[in-house]
């Protein structure tokens, strides 16, 4: 809903709701808040809540650390698992610096643009994600361990299943706060599940991601488990994605603009990658249990690293497959987008489709195809030489992500 400032009080004075956390994400996309009283509030709309930003990862350092949170009321969410009485309301915030500057590192932000960029142009993107994760027991003093909730595998169902009333609680809770899953089930790594919500503009998926993680690591911990989002959490095992479907439109003509939008993907895929795998774990996931490791697409194949789902009209799109929930959804999407563009305006022809099972695929036929970097520092060392990524991100947030 696209509530305004003045709905948003009206609403927090009416509804008995005595904290509101103003949330927004470190660089890597970790999500943080400050939580403010229902007297702080109007202040939050016209001035904005300050922050140390020196103590926030990416953000800087202590000279000149103050940022400003100024909360976007469209976002406003009440905490479901909360208190009926004294709610407890989230909204997503932009940064600032003091003198009203947009902070060039945030990475909510720099999604705007690239949407703002996009619609200028004439087009405008979707986004879907299929997020990953394991669930895991905690010892006796509540640590996590890497022992899996349960034993079963893809798809299966209870009592082997035994994430199915976790999953349930999820779908619930995220329906209570705006959010539409579409599907849930068990994945093929012991304790491992996966969630699906339906697609969105760029900016309210981006929200989303960041959502679902914090709602499955609140209701995973209220059933005395701990929900784990990393890559590759098991050897040996299936490492998690964060599998991002996407489609573009025309708001000029009904032109097919996915071929374009793909190959400008693919051509950009290499610089990106240290943003969307951005651990030294990611590498241990890809190519590996139907994780991609080659620059290729094709229709339904899931050995590819994009690949056309069986789908017709609006739900058509493509499927980045690379991708795992340690990375940014904010800064994810935005590459994704500024790519899409380059390859719509510049008209980028498609590869041929590589309808081939590429893990059972021989030597020969796979030095053919070009692999993503194969390693966290080749994926850095890509992405400080692209000029594509130089073009779209600021040089603080490429050197936190590089290291330079």
């Amino acid at each position: 809903m696209n509530y305004s400032a003045g709905e948003v009080m009206q609403y927090v004075s009416e509804e008995d709701v005595k904290f509101i956390r103003l949330a927004f994400c470190d660089v890597y996309g970790k999500q943080k808040n400050i939580s403010i009283m229902p007297g702080e509030l109007e202040r939050a709309f016209k001035c904005g809540i300050a922050i140390d930003a020196s103590a926030i990862a990416g953000f800087g350092g202590e000279v000149h650390s103050d940022l400003f949170l100024h909360p976007d009321p469209s976002t406003i969410a009440v905490f479901p698992w909360r208190p009926e009485h004294g709610r407890v309301v989230r909204m997503f915030c932009d940064i600032t610096y003091p003198d009203g500057r947009a902070f060039e590192s945030d990475a909510r932000t720099l999604l705007k643009k690239a949407i703002a960029d996009a619609k200028n142009a004439g087009y405008s993107f979707s986004f879907g994600s299929e997020m990953e994760f394991y669930l895991f027991k905690l010892d006796e003093n509540g640590n996590p361990t890497k022992e899996p909730y349960d034993s079963a595998s893809y798809m299966d169902i209870a009592p082997d299943d035994k994430g199915e009333n976790i999953r349930r609680e999820i779908c619930l809770t995220l329906e209570e706060m705006g959010i539409r899953p579409e599907g849930s089930h068990h994945e093929e790594g012991p304790g491992q599940n996966e969630i699906d919500f339906r697609y969105s503009d760029a900016l309210t998926a981006a929200d989303n991601a960041i959502t679902f993680s914090a709602v499955v690591k609140t209701v995973s911990a209220g059933n005395g488990l701990c929900a784990d989002f990393s890559p590759k959490p098991l050897k040996n095992k299936p490492g998690s994605g964060l599998h991002i479907n996407m489609s573009v439109k025309s708001e000029k003509s009904d032109e097919d603009l996915m071929p374009y939008m793909i190959a400008g993907i693919l051509e950009n895929i290499s610089d990106m990658t240290v943003f969307l795998n951005p651990s030294s774990q990611s590498f241990e996931r890809l190519g590996k249990d139907k994780a991609p490791k080659y620059i290729t697409w094709s229709s339904e194949n899931r050995s590819q690293l994009i690949r056309i789902p069986a789908a017709q009209g609006e739900y058509k799109r493509a499927e980045l497959r690379s991708s795992d929930p340690s990375a940014n959804p904010y800064i994810a999407y935005t590459l994704l987008i500024y790519a899409g563009m380059y390859g719509i305006e510049n008209k980028l022809t498609l590869p041929d489709a590589a309808d081939i099972n590429l893990f059972t695929a021989d030597s020969e036929t796979l030095a053919k195809y070009k692999t993503l970097p194969l390693s966290l520092e080749e994926a850095a060392q890509a992405a400080l030489k692209s000029s594509f990524i130089e073009k779209y991100l600021p040089k603080s947030l490429i050197s936190a992500y590089c290291k330079k």
